[in-house]
């Protein structure tokens, strides 16, 4: 079926609708991964989004029951320049079309993507709507602007308090944004008995367990948007160390009294350099987000900077254990090279 992608600011993009066959809007972000579509497709960070892979073929290996990121996927709609519908690998379970179809995610195929990618590199992200059919720009508009995301984070927590690898012995609470699975894999590998919270619980029923840590994930959209999660670390905050990452990061930026801010164009991929400032050793990450940690305070200490554009990547409370970096140790999909962060988090770091 023909479609067509409108950014709010007129442009249009032809292409045929796969997957989810049904027109949506969202927030248009761009990814730089060249591998690793099925854990961004299921990555609850891209709640809310029209996500376009900068790759230009999409679905090659094809997907299948282990590298999900989520039991289901959150994002709108993937845009791709071409889809492959003959995938070639052992691993393959299904196309990239009939996953799309079963996780409900609308796909837009036949997109210049690199000229969409443009756009919104010069002029920032932007809202859009897939529509079939003959639409006006005034159509487009009325429905564009009726997308809220204001509520993606308690769209993509957990509705319920759960333990994850009863068996480890590190007592780890963990505050779920909206988790990548991986994350709680890389800490159980590390011996950690997980129980995991919704956003909006509280710091008495967290503290009643009494955790070693706090540990808060990733999530989508806006940390401000965050239902009483910042509070929520501010009462945890010298109570019992306190770890964050990428919207868990944000989140301790603003209890430690920062700011946040919306970049231009965020940062979506695996091919993200920061720099360590305690070793001056830069490491190539995994990133996916559109907000940034600013402002921080005279006691918080930045230990990572992004080498691309200077934004914080990582913070330290000067007297307090409190820790939390912008990137994604876990990866999945990107390098593996800051994996020693989980190690350090759990003091098992030589």
């Amino acid at each position: 079926m023909k479609a067509e992608l409108i950014l709010e600011n007129g442009a249009r993009f032809a292409g045929e609708l796969f997957g989810d066959i049904r027109e949506t809007v969202g927030e248009v972000v761009f990814t730089t991964g060249m591998t690793g579509y099925q854990e961004s497709i299921t990555d609850p960070s891209f709640a809310g989004q029209i996500v376009t892979m900068t790759f230009p073929i999409v679905g090659n290996y094809g997907t299948n029951s282990f590298d999900m990121e989520s039991e289901k996927a959150s994002m709108n709609a993937l845009v791709v320049r071409e889809k492959c519908d003959f995938p070639s690998n052992f691993r393959c379970e299904k196309t990239i079309d009939e996953f799309l179809k079963e996780q409900g995610v609308v796909g837009l195929s036949g997109i210049d993507t690199r000229a969409l990618t443009r756009i919104l590199r010069n002029y920032g992200v932007m809202r859009a709507a897939i529509v079939t059919g003959e639409v006006s720009d005034e159509e487009a508009m009325r429905r564009i602007n009726e997308l809220d995301n204001s509520n993606v984070i308690m769209q993509t927590t957990t509705k319920r308090k759960y333990v994850y690898n009863e068996e480890g012995k590190h007592n780890v609470a963990f505050i779920d944004m909206g988790a990548k699975k991986n994350i709680l894999r890389d800490l159980a590998a590390r011996d950690a008995r997980l129980t995991v919270f919704p956003a909006n619980a509280g710091a008495e029923e967290i503290l009643a367990g009494k955790p070693e840590l706090v540990f808060i994930s990733n999530g989508p959209g806006d940390p401000l948007d965050a239902p009483g999660t910042v509070d929520t670390v501010k009462q945890l905050i010298g109570k019992v160390p306190v770890y964050g990452i990428c919207m868990g990061h944000q989140i301790i930026g603003l209890a430690l009294g920062g700011k946040t801010k919306k970049l231009k164009f965020g940062h979506h991929g695996g091919n993200h350099p920061v720099k360590d400032h305690k070793t001056g050793r830069v490491f190539i990450t995994s990133q996916n987000h559109n907000y940034i940690v600013s402002d921080l305070p005279e006691d918080v200490i930045e230990t990572f900077t992004n080498v691309n554009d200077g934004t914080c990547e990582g913070i330290r409370h000067k007297t307090l254990s409190v820790e939390s970096v912008q990137f994604h140790p876990e990866a999945a999909p990107g390098p593996l090279d800051t994996g020693f962060l989980f190690d350090r988090f759990l003091g098992k770091e030589d």
